[in-house]
């Protein structure tokens, strides 16, 4: 994404006055018709994550879904750093067809309106997945951290479910985060895959990436005659 095209979001307008707002769609069409030439990414941009990335993914040749895709450069650093099949889903249409304009100079990079808790994709059809931010933003609740509301749980519960759905066996579902493990690793864990934590932190405030690995499915037993 060309920086003579884009600004970074420094608008305090668009900011909610009740964080619970972060969760609804009515919101981010508004935020984003207002950012109609800005970016905004939150937590980190890839140059800050390219490091535990290329660790985590390896090859550049794997097709990656980015979920609640939103308005960040992420997507468009990565495709230019060399990782050319990106599916980028939110459930935005205003910001899904801004970000179509944006990147028609990157072909292998595909614009879809999509909710994250019901992928329109099919089972095990994604290598990697790569949420920053979105399942925050699904966790903005006004219930106790230590205890949160039952919808709160169901709606992050949906979009791990369908991460796992849609990630093939050796898939990673990458999530970062603010969130400490203590509060978030919980609503990642699943028999089917393994669950590792990352630390981030350049002398500031500390982040998270949580990577969940897809087991590989069990070789059949031999027959015995």
């Amino acid at each position: 994404m060309s920086p003579k095209s884009t600004t970074a979001s420094t608008d305090l307008s668009v900011l909610p006055e009740d964080n619970t707002a972060y969760g609804t769609k009515e919101y981010w069409q508004q935020r984003y018709m207002q950012e109609e030439a800005a970016t905004f990414d939150w937590f980190k941009t890839y140059r800050d994550l390219e490091p535990l990335l290329s660790k985590h993914i390896g090859s550049k040749d794997v097709r990656i879904l980015m979920l609640g895709c939103g308005n960040s450069t992420l997507s468009s650093d990565m495709y230019d750093d060399g990782y050319q099949s990106i599916i980028n889903v939110d459930y935005s249409d205003v910001v899904i067809e801004q970000m179509r304009q944006r990147t028609q100079h990157q072909s292998g990079m595909t614009w879809e309106v999509m909710d994250v808790r019901a992928l329109d994709l099919g089972d095990g059809s994604v290598d990697v997945a790569i949420d920053k931010g979105t399942l925050d933003a699904l966790m903005c609740d006004k219930g106790d951290v230590w205890e949160p509301s039952a919808e709160m749980c169901e709606n992050v519960g949906r979009e791990v479910n369908e991460v796992d759905r849609v990630l093939t066996a050796g898939g990673k579902f990458i999530w970062i985060t603010f969130g400490q493990p203590h509060f978030r690793r919980r609503h990642l864990e699943r028999p089917s895959w393994e669950l590792q934590i990352e630390r981030l932190n350049d002398g500031g405030f500390d982040y998270f990436m949580y990577i969940a690995t897809k087991k590989l499915a069990a070789a059949p037993s031999p027959i015995h005659q």
